[in-house]
């Protein structure tokens, strides 16, 4: 089964940014690792909420918003597409996250299959 891991990074950046030079790289090293692990299909680290571009649709007429809007607090931050037996194996492999551990969170969602 497919999930997608939402990482939302909360303070994780900014205690990243704290750390030595080795220690950041080490982590920048981790999410390397991640993305390459059999089970990851693909990923990517999004750009900050302010490059954000909302659109909508009202009237038939294309609403074009800069920046996001989020309900939620926290913005995306970046993604993993991965293949995971079920539900714990996905919980596992988001716990391999370093902003998980540092502050941040991630969501796993299933993704629906067609």
């Amino acid at each position: 089964m497919r999930y997608m891991l939402q990482v939302y990074f909360n303070g994780a950046q900014a205690r990243r940014d704290e750390l030595q030079e080795a220690q950041r790289a080490a982590i920048v090293e981790e999410y390397v690792a991640f993305f390459h692990a059999p089970e990851v299909k693909d990923g990517n680290q999004l750009q900050p909420p302010a490059t954000a571009t909302t659109v909508r649709v009202d009237d038939d007429q294309i609403v074009r918003s800069e920046g996001t809007f989020p309900r939620a607090g926290e913005p995306l931050g970046g993604y993993y597409l991965v293949e995971a037996a079920d539900l714990d194996a996905a919980v596992a492999l988001a716990a391999r996250i370093p902003a998980a551990r540092m502050g941040g969170a991630v969501e796993v969602r299933p993704v629906v299959e067609r």
